[in-house]
């Protein structure tokens, strides 16, 4: 009996490689979330430094390196993020994607709604015709 139950419990292993993408992709995000508040923190500490009156050149070209490498490394990732969104939008196979088979399936509905159409006209036809 105890056997039996912990079966219902497991995911099928696609399942499980969908959640290990998805979790990927969340934690790429967090990170990324994580390097933008880096980069505001760099910006903050070059105006704090600029408004000074007699600011530090050097503090002034490490905090500006860094800012621009963050930004850099968030331009890159929201690149790679908006590709990615864009082959899952676009029906392009993916790991993970039940955009095509959800897709299939509509359409697979409006093709036996328009059979059940047709053959509902061709019924009241016959009728029409069987009573001449």
């Amino acid at each position: 009996m105890r056997g039996a139950w912990r079966g219902r419990l497991r995911r099928p292993r696609g399942a499980m490689a969908t959640y290990s993408v998805a979790n990927e992709r969340l934690r790429v995000l967090e990170e990324l979330e994580r390097e933008i508040g880096a980069s505001l923190q760099s910006a903050g500490n070059v105006i704090l430094e600029l408004s000074k009156e007699k600011p530090s050149e050097r503090l002034l070209e490490r905090q500006a390196a860094q800012f621009s490498a963050s930004v850099q490394k968030v331009e890159s990732e929201l690149s790679a993020q908006i590709r990615y969104l864009t082959q899952v939008a676009t029906g392009q196979p993916h790991e993970g994607s039940s955009y095509a088979a959800r897709k299939g399936c509509q359409m697979a509905l409006t093709r036996v709604d328009y059979a059940r159409l047709k053959l509902g006209e061709l019924a009241h036809t016959c009728e029409h015709i069987l009573e001449q």
